[in-house]
């Protein structure tokens, strides 16, 4: 198709598709929708059939689009770019999608089958009006919390107009990355994406025996889903100090989160592994081992599980089963352990406590400290010194 765009008067030229006789028809399937009170586009001329000069034969016709359609054409009509399409609806590829300046925060996760599963925060207070960019088609979903009101919004699915309703703050939609979704962009807008691709459904399932998932609904209405919410709020402190956050919490949510996506929005059913409860005391004292071994809580969740040889799943709720605590946590309430015992010491100053315990700084080790022990870390020093001078 060749297409010629003067604002919103439109040259089309289509070449007609073969007829089942092998003879090519001169019918137009234009651009715009059927329906053109909807869709805004209006006939403005005749069609013709021209034949170029190797002989083939084209329709033209002209055709109004209203200035979305306008845009949709463009980069329908666009030519492709050659190599090896990049899939992943997160990080720069959220940032050419919604035309954001910079790369947006992300965080991400293999926990499940070493599929990418990440989420980005959004946010654009001034945005320059327009279609948003197109996703590479594939077998995968973007679940979107919308963090911020957004009257009107108009989305498109495989280059079609789908519906225009009211978005409200708090509320979750589903997005099938198949269907090519896109929307208009003509307000500000703040949101949390996560995407899941399909990989990770299927690793969820195989991991506990049950039936893998055929789809996600993905119907254009907003959920009230109250643990999306509360995992998209846990992640969103992540996202805000991404030097702070250890791999374990990240894996925890990402994998909490696609096991609730794939139970509330898909039909999966969990189905209990053979060997249930908590982990045996070796188990327990290998996997602590290994946290220890890394205070900083790089190492993933994936690479403990494959050393008790459990599925990752399996092994955060048996490990939860046995010390009350989900890996990330118990991570944390030992480096409050490690800090009390340096702390015990007059050396080390508390920027030194900090880092050697496995905290990103001291502001860090200060706010989980706090939280955990009740108190921050001087005024603790200076209880535990003060005992041991009157003990002495």
């Amino acid at each position: 198709m060749r297409a010629f765009v003067k604002s919103r008067d439109v040259h089309v030229a289509v070449r007609p598709p073969l007829t089942p006789s092998g003879h090519r028809s001169i019918g137009l399937k234009c651009l715009a929708n059927s329906d053109e009170r909807r869709s805004g586009a209006k006939h403005l001329g005749p069609s013709r059939c021209d034949v170029d000069g190797r002989g083939q034969r084209w329709v033209n016709t002209h055709i109004r689009l209203s200035k979305w359609q306008v845009a949709m054409a463009c980069s329908s009509t666009s030519p492709k770019r050659h190599g090896m399409t990049r899939t992943g609806a997160y990080g720069d590829r959220l940032r050419a999608f919604l035309r954001l300046e910079e790369v947006p925060p992300t965080l991400m996760t293999r926990s499940l089958r070493n599929a990418e599963i990440a989420v980005t925060e959004t946010r654009n207070d001034n945005p320059v009006p327009g279609l948003s960019g197109s996703f590479a088609a594939e077998d995968a979903y973007l679940v979107s919390l919308k963090l911020r009101d957004y009257p009107e919004c108009e989305i498109w699915e495989q280059g079609r107009h789908l519906t225009k309703a009211d978005v409200h703050a708090g509320t979750t939609y589903l997005y099938d990355l198949k269907a090519d979704p896109r929307y208009v962009i003509d307000k500000p807008f703040h949101s949390l994406h996560f995407y899941v691709p399909r990989p990770a459904l299927d690793g969820l399932a195989d991991q506990s025996g049950a039936r893998r998932i055929d789809a996600l609904d993905c119907s254009p209405v907003g959920h009230d889903d109250a643990i999306v919410r509360h995992i998209g709020a846990s992640l969103r402190e992540g996202l805000r100090r991404p030097d702070e956050v250890n791999q374990l919490f990240v894996d925890h949510m990402m994998l909490a989160l696609t096991a609730h996506v794939a139970q509330t929005y898909g039909g999966f059913r969990h189905k209990a592994e053979a060997s249930r409860g908590a982990l045996a005391p070796w188990q327990v004292a290998r996997a602590c081992d290994k946290l220890e071994a890394d205070l900083g809580g790089k190492v993933p969740l994936q690479a403990i599980a494959a050393e008790l040889g459990l599925s990752v799943s399996h092994f955060s709720r048996a490990f939860r089963a046995a010390t009350g605590l989900p890996p990330y946590r118990w991570l944390l309430h030992h480096r409050v352990r490690t800090a009390k015992r340096l702390l015990s010491e007059r050396g080390p100053s508390l920027s030194d406590v900090a880092i050697t315990a496995g905290f990103a700084n001291q502001s860090h080790f200060t706010r989980v400290f706090s939280a955990i022990a009740g108190v921050s870390p001087g005024a603790w020093r200076r209880d535990a010194l003060g005992k041991a001078a009157y003990e002495g």
